[in-house]
C-alpha cells in the first residue's frame, strides 16, 4: 500500500521518541519544554546557520519564551576542536540542553557536546570498544533533540557518534547510551534544500548502514527485519529523490530509510564502513559516498558467507533471488545516482593503503564483517576498488 504525503505522518517510540511528519518543526518549543529544556543550544552547521530555516526556529523558540544559542562551529568529518568549542559555548551560555539539527556532521557533534558536560576524562576514552562507556559520567549529560536535515547517517535515533581525532588523523566512533536524543524531529521539508549530490551520498549511507546490520553475522532478528524494509525503501525512493528534489513522498520515505539503519546497526556493521572510515579521515571525503564506492567490492568479499542471505532479500525487493541480481541492481543504483566507480575516480590516490588498512582492521565496524577482516585482504580490497576489480577474491 502506498501512502499519500498526508498520511505519512506518526508517533513512534523506537528506539526513542520520534516525531515524523512533514510541517512538524513548528512543533520545536513544545518538545523542548517537554524535555525541560528550557535554554537551548542549537547545533548546526556554518551553511545551514544563514539560512531562513535556522533563523525561523530560532524566532519561534524566542516567540515561545526559549531563548536558544546558536553554534556552527562544525566541518564535515567533525574533530575534536569542534566539539570542545561548542562545549566552551555551552557552559558559557548556560545553557541546559541541545538541539542538534542538520546532517550527520551536526548531529554528532551536539551529541558529543551534550555528552561530555560532565566527563573529567578526554573524549577518546569512550570509544566504543569494550565497556569504556563505563568510564563516563552518566548524571549530567545533557539531553538532545535532533533534528536532520538530510537522510543519511540516522545519528538522531542512535546512542554514538563519530568523531576525528585531528592529531592522529583518525576517526572514533564515541558510544554511550545517554547519547540517544530524548526526540528525533523528523520533518522531510527540511531536507528538501538538499543538491542531488548530497542526496546520492547521504542516501548511500542509510542503504549501507541496513545492508551491513542485514549481513553482520549475529543474531538479531528485529534488526533484520528493520534492515530489509530500510533497503527496500532505499530501492524504491532514492532514484526519485535524487532526480526530484521536491517529492516529498520519496524524502519521506528516504528520511525513515535513514533512521532504520541507524535503529538496525545496533546489531553490527562491517567491511564498507571499516574501509571508508580511514578514507574519510584522511582524503575528508564525504562518509556516504565513500561507502557507496565500496558496496560493491566489500560484497564481492563477502559473497560466499552472505549468498544465502542476499537471496531472500532480493526476493524481498522483488528482484530474481539470487546474488547476481541484487549485486546488479546496487551498479545501477550507484550509477543512476553518479556514485564514482573506483577510488581513483573519487580522488583517492593509491599511496596509503598500507596505512589506511591498519587503521582499518581495529575500526569497530571491522569486527562485524560476515568474513574476517585482515590487514592483507582490507589492502586487496583497497587495490580492487582502486582499479575497479569486482572479482570476488
Amino acid at each position: 500500500m502506498n501512502l499519500s504525503i498526508d498520511q505519512m505522518k506518526g508517533n513512534w517510540n523506537y528506539p526513542t521518541s520520534v516525531r515524523f511528519g512533514c510541517g512538524r518543526i513548528v512543533e520545536l518549543p513544545e518538545i523542548c519544554r517537554a524535555a525541560g529544556i528550557l535554554r537551548p543550544l542549537l547545533v548546526t552547521d556554518k551553511g545551514l546557520a544563514g539560512l531562513e530555516m535556522v533563523q525561523s526556529i530560532l524566532a519561534r523558540n524566542e516567540d515561545a519564551g526559549i531563548p536558544t544559542g546558536l553554534f556552527a562551529d562544525v566541518q564535515p568529518n567533525p574533530i575534536w576542536r569542534n566539539v570542545e568549542a561548542g562545549l566552551q559555548q555551552y557552559r558559557e551560555g548556560n545553557h541546559d540542553g541541545i538541539i542538534a539539527l542538520g546532517g550527520g556532521s551536526p548531529l554528532d557533534v551536539g551529541k558529543s557536546i551534550a555528552f561530555m558536560v560532565p566527563q573529567s576524562r578526554p573524549i577518546w576514552d569512550f570509544e566504543d570498544i569494550g565497556d569504556n562507556f563505563k568510564l563516563a559520567i552518566s548524571e549530567g549529560i545533557a539531553p538532545v533533540i535532533a533534528i536532520p536535515t538530510t537522510a543519511g547517517t540516522g545519528s538522531e535515533v542512535g546512542r554514538g557518534t563519530v568523531i576525528t581525532n585531528e592529531e592522529t588523523h583518525v576517526k572514533k566512533i564515541i558510544f554511550h547510551p545517554k547519547m540517544l536524543p530524548v526526540v528525533a524531529l523528523l520533518d522531510p521539508e527540511l531536507t528538501v534544500g538538499m543538491s542531488p549530490k548530497m542526496t546520492a551520498g547521504t542516501g548511500l549511507d542509510a542503504l549501507s548502514h541496513n545492508l551491513e546490520a542485514y549481513c553482520a553475522p549475529f543474531c538479531h532478528p528485529m534488526a533484520d527485519g528493520i534492515a530489509i524494509e530500510g533497503i527496500r525503501l532505499v530501492k524504491e525512493n532514492l532514484v526519485t529523490a535524487f532526480t526530484d528534489g521536491k517529492d516529498l513522498v520519496a524524502r519521506s520515505n528516504m528520511l525513515v530509510a535513514a533512521a532504520m539503519g541507524a535503529t538496525a546497526f545496533q546489531k553490527g556493521l562491517g567491511g564498507i564502513h571499516a574501509l571508508s572510515h580511514p578514507v574519510g579521515a584522511l582524503y575528508d571525503t564525504h562518509h556516504g559516498m565513500t561507502n557507496g564506492v565500496f558496496l560493491p567490492y566489500v560484497l564481492a568479499f563477502n559473497r560466499s558467507a552472505i549468498e544465502d542471505r542476499i537471496v531472500r532479500l532480493s526476493s524481498y525487493l522483488g528482484l530474481e533471488p539470487t546474488f547476481d541480481a541484487f549485486f546488479s541492481w546496487i551498479l545501477e543504483l550507484r550509477a543512476a545516482v553518479q556514485t564514482p566507480h573506483t577510488l581513483a575516480e573519487f580522488g583517492v590516490d593509491d599511496t596509503q593503503f598500507e596505512r589506511m588498512a591498519a587503521m582499518a582492521v581495529i575500526d569497530p565496524p571491522a569486527y562485524g564483517n560476515p568474513i574476517p577482516l585482515t590487514e592483507e585482504s582490507l589492502i586487496s580490497i583497497y587495490r580492487k576498488a582502486y582499479v575497479g576489480d569486482l572479482s570476488s577474491r
